[in-house]
C-alpha cells in the first residue's frame, strides 16, 4: 500500500510540474493588440487567445496599434518586457504591417532592419532563457476586380521565414495561413473575418465601417485559431497546455 501510495504521488508531482505556469508575452501590431469591446466591434486575436489554454497559461498581450519593430523598440516598449521575462516563458513576435509603410515615417523600416530587429527580439528572448515563436504578418482582405486574390506584404513575410530557418525558431506563417482561410472563404463569405460595419450598427460607427485589415471577433478567434493549429502542428509544448475541450 505504502509503495502505492509513493507510485500516486510521484505521477501526481510529475503533472503538476508540467502544468507550472508560465507567460506568453505577444509582441505586435493591431492585428494583434487589445481593443476596448465597450461600443467597438473590432478585436485583436491576441485578446482571443486565452479562450484556447487551460489555467497554466497567462497572456500578456503587449501588442499596439500602428506599430512596426522600429517603433516598438523605439518606443522602449520591448525592453520591460525582457525584464520581466522568466525561464520556460514564451514570447509570440508578429510585425510587418506597419513596418513596410513608406509613407509613414516612424513606422517604416527596411526589409534589413526589419530583419535585425526581428532577431534582436528573437536573441534577447534566448538569452533569458524565454522561448520566441516568429509569426509571418496576416493577409489583409485584398480581391481585385475580378475576384482574384493578391498579396500586398512584398518581401517581410519572406524575411520572417528565411530568419526563423537561420536561428532554429518556430515560425507560425500566419501569413499562408490565413491567405488559405480567406480565399477558401472567397470575396463575399471572407467579410465576416473583417469590419463590415452596417451604418447605425454600433453608436460610434454612425455610418458604418468597411475595413479589410482588421478583425471583427469572428475574425480574430478565427486567426487566433490559426496560431492554435501551428503550433499543434510544430508539436511545441506550448501546445500542450491547450484547453481540451473550448
Amino acid at each position: 500500500m505504502n509503495k502505492l501510495l509513493v507510485v500516486v504521488f510521484i505521477i501526481c508531482t510529475g503533472f503538476f510540474c508540467k502544468q507550472k505556469q508560465v507567460t506568453v508575452y505577444m509582441i505586435g501590431d493591431s492585428t494583434m493588440a487589445n481593443k476596448p469591446v465597450e461600443d467597438n466591434p473590432e478585436r485583436g486575436w491576441g485578446m482571443m487567445l486565452h479562450e484556447f489554454f487551460n489555467s497554466s497559461v497567462i497572456i500578456e498581450n503587449h501588442a499596439v496599434n500602428g506599430r512596426s519593430t522600429r517603433s516598438f523598440l523605439y518606443e522602449n516598449r520591448w525592453q520591460p518586457i525582457v525584464d520581466k521575462l522568466k525561464k520556460g516563458d514564451y514570447v509570440i513576435i508578429q510585425f510587418g504591417h506597419n513596418d513596410e509603410s513608406k509613407e509613414k515615417k516612424e513606422r517604416y523600416t527596411t526589409p534589413d532592419e526589419y530583419r535585425h530587429n526581428l532577431a534582436r527580439f528573437v536573441n534577447e528572448t534566448k538569452a533569458a532563457r524565454a522561448h520566441p515563436i516568429l509569426c509571418t504578418p496576416i493577409m489583409r482582405r485584398r480581391f481585385d476586380e475580378n475576384g482574384k486574390f493578391y498579396d500586398t506584404h512584398g518581401v517581410y513575410p519572406d524575411v520572417v521565414r528565411e530568419l526563423a530557418d537561420s536561428l532554429k525558431v518556430p515560425l507560425v506563417d500566419m501569413h499562408l495561413k490565413s491567405e488559405q482561410l480567406i480565399k477558401s472563404m472567397g470575396a463575399e463569405g471572407s467579410k465576416k473575418l473583417f469590419l463590415f460595419i452596417e451604418p447605425g450598427e454600433y453608436a460610434s460607427l454612425p455610418e458604418g465601417k468597411e475595413d479589410n485589415t482588421h478583425f471583427s471577433e469572428f475574425g480574430a478567434r478565427a486567426m487566433a485559431q490559426l496560431f492554435v493549429d501551428g503550433i499543434t502542428e510544430l508539436k511545441l509544448p506550448l501546445a500542450n497546455r491547450l484547453r481540451k475541450t473550448l
